[in-house]
């Protein structure tokens, strides 16, 4: 087993803001890829899918509902994840837990995002 996660799934109650939330916080593009289903809607954020990198979605359906509670998972901060930490608060969010470093593992922030959720980010510096 190469990684531990595969896929993980970020519930959302509003796709077209949490999308908006996401693109301007990682400053990406999260692509529609909406199931068959009209009341799901779902976004996936770029991944190297050839090389099984770990991805994941938005996804906004019934039964899926934004929590602080439970998983937590850590988006890519980039080189310092300072940069997307910055724009948080502009986009809606939260700031939770600063830049923390966690020594040769590099540095975590938490923050709750326009939905409702705790999510993180992680750099190496």
């Amino acid at each position: 087993m190469k990684n531990a996660i595969n896929w993980f799934e970020i519930p959302v109650s509003n796709y077209e803001r949490a999308k908006k939330f996401y693109n301007e916080v990682l400053g990406t593009e999260i692509i529609d890829h909406h199931m068959d289903d009209k009341n799901v809607k779902y976004g996936i954020f770029p991944y190297e899918m050839e090389s099984h990198k770990v991805g994941g979605a938005i996804m906004q359906m019934e039964g899926m509902r934004p929590s602080t509670d439970g998983s937590t998972v850590y988006l890519n901060g980039g080189d310092d994840l300072s940069v997307p930490l910055s724009r948080v608060e502009a986009a809606g969010g939260k700031i939770i837990m600063p830049k923390m470093d966690i020594k040769e593992n590099g540095f975590i922030a938490q923050f709750t995002d326009t939905e409702g959720n705790r999510v993180a980010l992680h750099s190496m510096e």
